[in-house]
């Protein structure tokens, strides 16, 4: 931090902070001087004071659109909602043997899962702070169990070192920690901290760092007790005569650099992925079902929005029937939409151009997941792996052990592919078939000789040939927020919008409600003032 020309500035001091506290001390930092914060819900909406026979169409039966139905429902709406799937939840999803999915293109897979098994294609996990998330999953009775995030036995692959054989987490993990706390320990010693702190400080800091990076007395990181405390051991402490541990060694720390375990690190730092984190006993899809169960009988499924029009003191929705090809409309007082930009782009909406322009003005992500079903749990059986994420420099990003169902004899589906970026869209380009042969080839570096050997069968959902989405998640940047942003959110006459793409927690559920809970606040106000 250079202070030379007056006081630091907030950058700076966060920087600061960063390099010396790392992630968790930083964020609680940004959160005091309000750059960062948990979710913002309060509790359920007071939609008090409806006026008898108003109405609302929500368009999308995702999370956001039931959400919005059920409260405005409750409120005393009228609500009917118009969903181009044959089932609810949008991208909460999961996919279970006997289920059929067509892609883009036309590629059919019929999934061929046992009984139990899943394969989440969207939304996995559930972190502890996404409050409104929680609140319903309680309010409907939705289960939930652990999601694990971070596993000190899953594995980093680089192709770049240890020769492309994989290394486990926790001994990359212990290495780096150690290896830089012993070069934190030469700068103190070295007087590179005078003028920071006092030589009180820097004795305590070493302590600190003797601990945290598990040196020896001479504050070096080597074999020894205090590494293997962490990093594990050549033999484990057990009884009797041979009961003595051995210490393994150090990876030399120019592999462990190279290794780019600090990507990992970040993954599991992230706010949005820090303990705890939850997923639904049984699958992502319950959620989904479970608020569909809120409004049974409401949801018109099947029906391809074709046209929005909201001239004459009302809204008309101009419908297809998917199976027939027959054309409707629904009529209403106001419109919720929540259909992804990218779809919406395409449908002739009666909206401002101001409203049109955002619409348009926000690209969609790309990703592919692929699951793969083995015929045992041998990640846990040979080698005490028991969920958690393993990572790669392939295409494929990682793979995730299940979180659920461990200690069972039957088989278990691995996340096999998530891939992001370029690579996902390379994983687009080829078939379901493809794609999970691609999967099982560059996943079978973390488990050698038991990966392919061991699978019985795969799904593949690459989003950028999703139907009803066309991409992942919208992807703002900061020249397009400030844009177009709060013109997107605003109620344009009688229709508002809602989803993750209406929020700035893009890309989570926890997105999707906020932005449905706030849209139905101010679509209510407006009707009230009507």
């Amino acid at each position: 931090m250079d202070m030379a020309g007056g006081a630091p500035t907030r950058r700076e001091i966060l920087h600061a902070i960063g390099v010396m506290g790392g992630a968790s001390v930083l964020y609680q930092a940004m959160a005091t001087m309000g750059h960062a914060a948990e979710t913002q819900f309060a509790g359920p909406p007071n939609l008090s004071g409806a006026r008898p026979g108003a109405s609302v169409v929500v368009l999308g039966a995702g999370l956001a659109g039931m959400l919005a139905a059920y409260e405005l429902g409750k409120a005393g709406y009228k609500v009917r909602i118009i969903e181009y799937n044959n089932r609810p939840g949008g991208r909460n999803w999961s996919l279970y043997g006997g289920d059929t999915y067509t892609e883009l293109g036309g590629a059919t897979q019929k999934v061929g899962f046992a009984k139990g098994n899943y394969l989440n294609p969207g939304p996995w996990r559930i972190p502890y702070h996404h409050r409104s998330l929680l609140h319903y999953c309680k309010a409907f009775g939705v289960a939930l169990e652990p999601f694990i995030q971070l596993n000190h036995q899953a594995l980093i692959h680089s192709s770049k070192a240890f020769g492309g054989k994989p290394q486990r987490y926790r001994e990359l993990a212990a290495d780096w920690d150690g290896n830089v706390a012993e070069l934190l320990s030469k700068a103190i010693d070295n007087k590179g901290l005078n003028g920071v702190m006092t030589t009180e400080d820097g004795e305590m800091l070493k302590e600190a760092l003797r601990t945290w990076g598990m040196l020896d007395k001479d504050m070096r990181y080597v074999r020894g007790r205090e590494s293997a405390s962490r990093r594990g051991y050549y033999r484990p402490p057990g009884g009797g005569v041979d009961g003595a541990p051995i210490p393994s060694d150090p990876f030399d720390f120019r592999d462990v650099r190279q290794s780019g375990v600090w990507r990992a690190f970040a993954q599991h730092m992230g706010h949005e992925r820090q303990t705890t984190m939850f997923q639904p006993v049984g699958g992502m899809g319950i959620i989904g079902k479970a608020f569909a169960r809120q409004v049974e009988g409401k949801i018109r499924y099947g029906a391809k929005v074709t046209g929005i029009d909201q001239s004459g003191g009302a809204v008309t929705v101009t419908y297809t029937d998917v199976a027939s090809g027959a054309v409707a409309t629904e009529k209403a007082d106001y419109c919720v939409c929540t259909i992804p930009l990218g779809i919406l782009s395409q449908i002739d909406v009666d909206v401002s151009p101001g409203m049109r322009a955002a619409i348009a003005a926000v690209p969609y992500s790309n990703s592919v997941k692929v699951g793969l079903e083995m015929k045992s749990r041998f990640w846990e059986d040979d080698e005490a792996v028991y969920g958690g994420i393993s990572f790669t420099d392939q295409p494929i990003g990682m793979i995730s052990y299940p979180s659920g169902g461990m200690h069972s004899a039957g088989p278990g589906v691995i996340l096999g592919a998530y891939a992001f970026g370029p690579a996902s869209y390379k994983l687009a380009a080829l078939t379901p078939e493809q794609r999970i042969a691609a999967a099982l080839d560059q996943g079978a570096v973390f488990h050698p000789g038991r990966y392919k050997e061991q699978f019985s069968n795969g799904a593949a959902v690459a989003w950028s040939r999703s139907p009803f989405t066309l991409g992942c998640c919208a992807q703002w940047n900061e020249d397009t927020r400030k844009e177009h942003y709060q013109t997107l959110v605003a109620v344009d006459d009688r229709i508002v919008l809602a989803g993750e793409h209406a929020s700035y927690i893009g890309c989570w559920m926890e997105g999707a409600l906020l932005s449905s809970l706030d849209a139905i606040t101010r679509l209510h106000k407006r009707a009230l003032e009507a």
